[in-house]
């Protein structure tokens, strides 16, 4: 990864940026978008993770970026699906993915889907297979990410992501662990939706919450991956 960031520099991507690739949990206004609005107006507290701030900084404005590439109901198919891009703003034949790329040149892309395509793993793994392949070819660090729930009843879905990362070599984030010993395993009623909370991450009640923790984890696998590649640390 750190030669793929190198080189994705040399390319010209842009190192304040990072796109989302995925479903409603990753277009919801409440996956990461408090932390492009400041700690000062109570959109956030970092608590006892204040390291955190330098990252926040280092990628201000893509935290509220509404990607070309994610949205409520998208699977790999969607995404993957030039009928599907938006006309007002993608190039005739683009797919939602090659239009977020094109608009936003991030150097990093959070990649978390499967809740959509819990009972079709095969298509599942075809699609993310080529969406991490096309991340790759155009030296686009990939963060890939478990889900929290288990539809499927097997977990093979995310069996299937963690085979892939460790196949194709790239960062795992591996929300579905962090939120294991929350209560309920941090899933509402439905088994499928993540429990509710604001980001105040130094208020023991609040982490009780899916919600907290999947903006805390996601930035701390932001923080840990650029840090990686741009120290070699």
């Amino acid at each position: 990864m750190i030669d793929l960031y190198r080189q994705g520099l040399e390319a010209g991507r842009n190192p304040n940026a990072f796109s989302k690739i995925g479903d409603g949990e990753v277009s919801s206004a409440w996956f990461l978008t408090s932390f492009d609005f400041g700690s000062q107006l109570y959109f956030y507290d970092l608590g006892p993770y204040t390291y955190l701030e330098a990252v926040i900084q280092q990628f201000a404005g893509s935290f509220r970026r509404q990607s070309m590439a994610a949205g409520s109901g998208f699977n790999t198919n969607i995404i993957l699906d030039p009928s599907q891009a938006r006309l007002a703003v993608c190039a005739p034949g683009e797919t939602p993915l090659a239009c977020e790329l094109r608009l936003n040149n991030p150097s990093f892309a959070f990649v978390s889907l499967g809740a959509n395509q819990a009972f079709e793993p095969d298509a599942f793994e075809a699609g993310l297979r080529a969406i991490l392949q096309q991340l790759l070819d155009r030296k686009i660090v990939p963060i890939l990410a478990t889900k929290g729930d288990n539809l499927e009843g097997d977990y093979r879905i995310n069996m299937i992501i963690v085979r892939l990362a460790d196949e194709y070599n790239v960062p795992l984030w591996n929300f579905w662990l962090a939120i294991q010993p929350l209560p309920d395993h941090g899933l509402q009623a439905d088994n499928e939706h993540l429990t509710y909370s604001w980001n105040d991450f130094s208020n023991p009640k609040i982490m009780e919450y899916a919600w907290p923790w999947r903006n805390l984890t996601a930035l701390q696998a932001l923080n840990a991956i650029w840090r990686g590649v741009t120290t070699g640390r």
